[in-house]
């Protein structure tokens, strides 16, 4: 039997009840518990890129197998039941990542992956990088994924929409190196949410990024667009569903096409619908893709895939319904996942990134990259 944290976040303190559970047995009572360490794991123990540098994929089996490395990273992260060590870099040096050889030597010595000295950069006034680092080839790649989130009428015109965005670091420069990121228009971010290592002094004043960066991968800000006037629509639904008021049949056409992409292709389209319960099947024929109606769930998916600005994708066909049932009170929503590479549908653009304090010349890399969140099509 293994004792199993759980957190419970109060007043901004993390509460520690204790549980007795079963590492090789997942027994109906542990059901809640494991609900409660799956949602801590995930969201507070390991956010962002710190969850993919211990386990990967954050799942309930992967929970259940390192179920000693999640406890001995939560008794590291907190002092008294407050946040203390939360960067990555750090807890890798103070519990050793999971592997398989590790896992082999820890049982056959009866070890543990709790490391043998104090990271360096739990002592200095920058504890979020580790001192000491070296790299062969020094390189600083930023990521900026927005995901757009939008209701969208019949008629097409918008009525919600919302952008939420993140700036997605991986840096590995010999030395202390310090970077300035500028934007070409920093006024379009609102909500901002910035790395501890973020000079907001400066950025208040000059809206620029100053930081000394940690080492690896990490999230450097966050942010939200809300207004609609900024947030363009990069998809368009054309539709057709009807039902008949007398006849066991109905209507589906749909037609995805670009909208505002900047001539950037739209790609990774998935399309999916849920359709009323009195729905037995559909009779359905893509011009691209395939799709697939599940006559149980009622949920209809097409996987079109890329979007050809010449040749837009198109899904047409029949609907049967229960033989003497009224017609649905209202058409389906229509659902659409996509992603567009090299593009930032609020228009963000970073105008430039130095760095000072070391002599070298890095490798500097920028990449933008839009996707759909709840993006939704009323019919």
């Amino acid at each position: 039997m293994v004792k199993m944290s759980v957190l419970l976040p109060a007043n901004n303190r993390v509460v520690l009840p204790r549980f007795e559970m079963s590492c090789d047995q997942h027994p109906d009572r542990t059901q809640e518990m494991w609900c409660l360490v799956k949602q801590v794991s995930c969201e507070l123990f390991l956010p962002d890129a710190s969850r993919n540098d211990y386990f990967g994929v954050c799942s309930e089996v992967i929970i259940k197998d390192n179920v000693v490395v999640v406890y001995e990273v939560l008794e590291e992260m907190l002092d008294n039941g407050f946040p203390l060590a939360t960067e990555s870099n750090i807890l890798k040096e103070l519990i050793k990542p999971p592997t398989i050889l590790r896992t082999v030597v820890n049982t056959i010595t009866g070890s543990t992956n709790v490391g043998d000295q104090l990271p360096t950069g739990q002592l200095s006034v920058v504890p979020w990088r580790r001192t000491g680092v070296k790299y062969t080839n020094n390189e600083a790649y930023f990521d900026v994924i927005e995901e757009i989130d939008a209701i969208i009428d019949k008629s097409g015109s918008t009525i919600t929409a919302e952008i939420q965005g993140v700036i997605d670091a991986c840096v590995k420069l010999t030395g202390m190196p310090d970077l300035t990121l500028s934007f070409m228009n920093p006024r379009l971010l609102d909500d901002v949410s910035f790395h501890p290592c973020v000079r907001f002094k400066r950025w208040e004043s000059e809206r620029i990024l100053s930081f000394i960066p940690p080492d690896g991968n990490f999230r450097l800000l966050s942010y939200h667009v809300s207004a609609q006037n900024l947030v363009a629509i990069p998809v368009y639904v054309k539709h057709n569903i009807s039902f008949r008021d007398s006849s066991s049949l109905g209507r589906f056409e749909i037609t995805v096409g670009p909208k505002q992409t900047m001539g950037k292709t739209v790609e990774g389209v998935m399309v999916t619908s849920q359709m009323p319960k009195s729905v037995l099947n559909m009779t359905l024929t893509p011009s691209q893709g395939t799709h697939v109606f599940d006559p149980v769930t009622k949920l209809l998916s097409w996987d079109v895939g890329k979007i050809n600005p010449q040749k837009l994708p198109s899904l047409k066909g029949s609907v049967s319904l229960q033989a003497g049932t009224s017609k649905p009170d209202e058409n389906p929503t229509i659902n659409l996942q996509f992603k567009i590479q090299q593009l930032a549908i609020s228009g963000l653009k970073v105008n430039r990134l130095d760095m000072y304090g070391e002599k070298y010349k890095p490798f500097k890399g920028i990449k933008y990259m839009t996707k759909a969140g709840k993006f939704q099509v009323r019919t």
